[in-house]
């Protein structure tokens, strides 16, 4: 357990050090390379200890104690055209790191612990010599500290997941009236729910993540004053409701997800009129007897949308989410795999990548209206090691 918390605390300093560009919304599309190699999916299919965030009723499967760690490469590309010019984010290279453990602690019983980088998101055009994009740096980092506990009667489980969150937000740009600039950071707590049911060669499952109200300080207002938004410095990570599904036959498994993201009832997105997401993730697995191949699609159409600029507040919203935080990417595709290096140890593998999408909205400021257009990809890449006591 000491081994497994000194692990915990390098994960939380390699996050520190990055911003992440996550997939639906500013969410990762999965916690853990196995998942990440199905796009996502995992909420009726274990995948061991790495099921803490995913699904906790399903940590069920491990037989002794596992652990997992490792993390993810992710490559964002962004670009935005303004007043005639083009320019693209220096954001491109951002590690999420990750370690899970899960143990059977008696027939009915199982516990975990664990840390993982769940969301972020940002752009850094400070090198623009254009100035057309502020110069603007945002930087929205998210790592979440769980202890899975799960009671398994049967083939049903239920478990419960209680969440330790650490985020920081910094908004930095200049403008004509003002530079904004500095980190805010926030720990607050939440709560993650799974149900699981097993028959057949059937697995049901089914989770619900609570709403966790960040506060940035002297983020988001002072950058909706500079905008003319009325804007608070709360911005919660949003509440989540799934379900999913997986058939075994011989050495396949097919498996389907269904989650609801609710960005338009969480503080602060409801601001920036974010709407919710409906994400359907669908994944294959062949498991052979020492490796196994996996592949999956994940869709959710973006959550921010052009804004009616004869509404008050339209033409900044606009600039703020398609310059500042662009989740525009919708369709990803991943394939991943596993090597067994001995009975106790194996190695995952996955690759993500989201094809580009090009928005293009009006924006408006003291020197007039224009419009933005932005174009963002991105490539993942994913490693993790595991191990069973």
């Amino acid at each position: 357990m000491k081994k497994t918390i000194k692990l915990a605390v390098v994960a939380a300093l390699a996050l520190g050090a990055t911003s992440a560009f996550a997939t639906n919304g500013s969410n990762m599309i999965g916690m853990g390379a196995k998942a990440r190699g199905m796009a996502g999916t995992g909420i009726g299919m274990s995948h061991g200890a790495e099921s803490a965030l995913v699904n906790p009723a399903l940590i069920t499967t491990v037989k002794s104690t596992e652990i997992s760690f490792g993390g993810t490469i992710f490559m964002p590309d962004v670009q935005r055209s303004m007043r005639g010019n083009t320019d693209s984010s220096t954001a491109d290279l951002n590690v999420i790191p990750e370690v899970s453990l899960a143990s059977k602690i008696s027939d009915n019983f199982y516990a975990g612990i664990g840390m993982w980088g769940t969301a972020g998101m940002g752009v850094d055009y400070r090198d623009d010599t254009t100035a057309g994009t502020y110069n603007m740096v945002t930087n929205l980092q998210l790592m979440q500290f769980g202890v899975p506990l799960a009671y398994k009667l049967d083939n049903f489980s239920v478990a419960v997941t209680p969440i330790l969150q650490y985020g920081s937000l910094d908004i930095d740009y200049n403008s004509a009236s003002s530079r904004h600039a500095g980190v805010a950071q926030d720990l607050q707590f939440g709560y993650n729910l799974g149900l699981s049911y097993v028959i057949s060669g059937i697995t049901i499952g089914a989770t619900y993540t609570s709403e966790i109200e960040m506060e940035y300080k002297g983020q988001l207002k002072s950058a909706g004053a500079d905008f003319s938004l009325t804007l608070g410095d709360k911005l919660s990570t949003p509440a989540v409701y799934g379900v999913g599904a997986s058939y075994v036959y011989g050495d396949s498994t097919v498996a389907i997800d269904y989650k609801k993201i609710k960005w338009s009832s969480a503080t602060g997105y409801q601001d920036f009129s974010w709407d919710d997401q409906n994400v359907v993730t669908v994944g294959y697995e062949y498991n052979a007897k020492d490796w196994a191949a996996r592949a999956g699609y994940n869709y959710a159409k973006s959550p921010i949308s052009e804004q009616n600029v004869a509404l008050a507040g339209g033409y900044s919203k606009n600039v703020l989410n398609l310059l500042g935080f662009p989740a525009i990417v919708e369709s990803h595709y991943a394939v991943g795999g596993t090597y067994n290096i001995s009975d106790k140890a194996s190695v995952d593998l996955a690759f993500t990548y989201a094809p580009e999408v090009t928005n293009t909205y009006a924006g408006a400021d003291t020197g007039g209206t224009f419009t933005i257009e932005t174009k963002h990809s991105q490539t993942g890449v994913s490693a993790q090691l595991n191990y069973d006591f």
